[in-house]
């Protein structure tokens, strides 16, 4: 990857880092929200509610904006929305006097905001990058994503001992300079040069889902599975750690980040080795899923042992990593630039969908048994990983997905260049075509040659008839 591209990358791959940070980063911090505003556990729980619903309602919307429009005009406008929610929380409570619904409001902004970031960038890397790099960008930037979900627990922790509130004056320190980052440094390839109406974008979606639909809902099903059990056994884990061993803060956020670590690690090594030896997503999704089924198995029968648990957790994560990962290299490369947008975002809005419902989900299945808590989730990841198996076709993906040497020669094509190589023998059709033919037509006229001095020196020995190149250079004279 040259240097300019890895520019390029690193500025997108901020996107799904800050997105990640809307809810994470907070968590940490609502107990002592709650204290200071003095409100309900309902109301404190609003906090993160009213950042997700609105992100996951409004995503698609983003994505079809950036189908037509430019994916950067969305990108950039919906981080310095997302960092002006900030500044408004920080208003609702530092001049209106701890205003809960100001800051509700700017909760409401943020998620509106999160909406037309880690998606819509996600669809952007992938017009930019093409085959093998593809999947490394994508990996890349899932490991971005997974880097945020390890350090937002942590950076929560550590901003909260200033003070409760100081976690919103993040958003707009980190937003504007990525923002900044994105509209100077990243070239967008993907306007929409066809300038479809909306009738015939509509059709070309409907189209895709009729040809692709059963592929591309498995793979939707795919994500929002492994999600829902990523983030139902860290919120297991949380109060696992709290109840058993007291660990809260700080030093709770560092064995949070463990299993987080290994989705993390595993996004980076999967895009680095899948952009060498691609069209094997496929696969290494199915396995993921496998594994994070087989760990969630594994928990009830171990959860007395910390360390097999987490241990099982790394697994899990690991499984994870793959099943992410390569999902999004699946997912981008199913669809052509004009309608990515809009399928990313649907696939955006089921992984926000994922990640919402697994602690509500987990904690109701916690008063029951460790058994179903954790053999629910495992179930979903098999039977997702059958789905996987038997319903994601490799051509769908594979001709923009693979490796890609025949399409970049394809894509510079002149025939020009192409019929002087062919004469000169250095390409295929050189070698296969004009070659042969020109050695069959050497050979014809040796043995024109023979015939012709056979009959002038018929009768004499043959010691004294000439070779065909002695008959050739007598004819000449």
């Amino acid at each position: 990857m040259k240097a300019k591209s890895r520019i390029t990358l690193a500025a997108l791959a901020g996107v799904p880092l800050i997105m990640v940070l809307g809810n994470s980063m907070l968590i940490p911090v609502l107990p002592q929200m709650k204290s200071a505003l003095n409100i309900s556990q309902f109301k404190v729980s609003l906090v993160i509610t009213l950042f997700s619903v609105p992100a996951g309602l409004v995503i698609p919307l983003a994505g079809f904006l950036s189908d037509r429009i430019n994916r950067k005009i969305i990108i950039v406008p919906s981080l310095l929305l997302y960092g002006l929610g900030g500044v408004v929380a920080l208003i609702g409570i530092l001049i209106l006097n701890n205003s809960f619904m100001v800051i509700m409001a700017g909760r409401i902004m943020q998620g509106i905001g999160a909406a037309g970031t880690a998606p819509i960038a996600m669809a952007l890397a992938s017009d930019i990058f093409v085959s093998g790099e593809r999947s490394k960008a994508l990996g890349l930037m899932e490991a971005s994503n997974a880097f945020g979900k390890v350090v937002s627990p942590i950076l929560g922790s550590l901003v909260g001992l200033m003070a409760w509130y100081a976690t919103f004056f993040v958003f707009p320190a980190l937003c504007i300079p990525i923002a900044l980052a994105v509209w100077f440094l990243v070239k967008d390839p993907s306007t929409n040069k066809k300038g479809q109406s909306v009738q015939e974008y509509l059709q070309s979606l409907k189209k895709i889902f009729k040809g692709k639909g059963f592929h591309l809902l498995s793979a939707f099903f795919a994500g929002s599975v492994a999600l829902f059990t990523l983030f139902g056994t860290l919120f297991y884990l949380s109060d696992y750690l709290e109840r058993k061993y007291g660990l809260e803060g700080v030093m709770k956020g560092l064995v949070l980040a463990i299993p987080v670590l290994a989705i993390c690690s595993t996004s980076i090594i999967t895009g680095i080795v899948t952009q060498r030896k691609s069209n094997n997503y496929k696969l290494l999704v199915v396995v993921g899923l496998v594994l994070l089924g087989i760990s969630n198995f594994l928990i009830p029968f171990f959860i007395e042992n910390t360390y097999i648990f987490i241990g099982a957790l790394v697994f899990g994560g690991i499984g994870g990593g793959l099943v992410l990962t390569c999902l999004n290299t699946i997912i981008t490369s199913t669809v052509n630039m004009e309608e990515r947008g809009m399928i990313t975002s649907l696939y955006g809005a089921v992984r926000f969908f994922g990640v919402a419902i697994g602690p509500p989900v987990f904690g109701l299945l916690m008063e029951r048994n460790n058994l179903l808590t954790f053999g629910t989730p495992g179930s979903l990841a098999l039977l997702a990983a059958l789905l996987t198996f038997f319903a994601v076709k490799r051509k769908y993906y594979q001709n923009q997905a693979g490796t890609n040497e025949a399409q970049r020669k394809k894509e510079t094509f002149s025939w020009k260049k192409w019929l002087l190589d062919t004469i000169t023998l250095k390409n295929t059709a050189g070698r296969w075509v004009i070659k042969p033919a020109l050695k069959r037509y050497k050979t014809k006229k040796i043995n024109e040659l023979n015939e012709m001095q056979s009959r002038e020196w018929a009768g004499t020995n043959n010691e004294d008839i000439p070779t065909a190149e002695y008959a050739g250079a007598k004819s000449e004279k």
